[in-house]
């Protein structure tokens, strides 16, 4: 199981400042693998322990926040973001460039976030447990932003590590998308696994 962030593994705002642009250098590359384009309108953004401490990062500075309470607000909003040995945590985006485009995508779209699905070699799909924090669908349409939760088997989890194949995709009526990840993403999303 990944270690959850605690304050005592941020750095201060001012230490942050003076090396903000090593990190984010560092994060861009680390999130290259990480982040798969399912179609031409939805990202996904397979969270691990240091995108999500890059996120909080960027939170404290973006708020000014160095109240150890503020701190901790931020860490238990985020910490449920980071993977626990047996699943994958995904920020799901859902793209479009031209805003009139989005407003009736997102329309098209209701439900689309319990639709999404990981598959490990033969096995069955595994479906999404979507926006377990809070709602982000209404009645008109849903939200351009969700948090997925691929939860896996441990013989699933075992297959990767041992080099299975790995799919992705979207099984929505308005919405069909499915690719297989490269070996290398595969490789980078194993190292999530306990």
């Amino acid at each position: 199981m990944t270690a959850k962030l605690t304050s005592s593994d941020l750095l201060g705002l001012e230490q942050y400042a003076r090396d903000r642009a090593d990190i984010r250098h560092r994060i861009i590359a680390h999130k290259k693998m990480r982040t798969i384009q399912v179609g031409p309108n939805t990202t996904w953004c397979f969270e691990d322990r240091e995108t999500i401490k890059y996120q909080v990062h960027e939170m404290l500075r973006a708020e000014r926040v160095f109240e150890p309470a503020g701190i901790q607000d931020e860490l238990d909003a985020y910490n449920p973001l980071i993977p626990d040995g047996s699943n994958w945590k995904v920020t799901f985006l859902i793209e479009f460039a031209d805003e009139a485009e989005r407003r009736t995508a997102l329309t098209k779209l209701k439900g689309v976030e319990d639709r999404c699905w990981v598959q490990v070699g033969t096995a069955e799909r595994v479906y999404a447990i979507a926006d377990e924090d809070l709602e982000r669908e209404n009645d008109e349409k849903t939200s351009a932003v969700h948090f997925l939760r691929f939860e896996l088997t441990t013989a699933m989890s075992q297959a990767a590590k041992s080099g299975a194949a790995i799919a992705i995709g979207v099984a929505h009526r308005a919405y069909e998308q499915s690719l297989t990840l490269t070996p290398a993403s595969r490789d980078t999303l194993t190292s999530d696994l306990a």
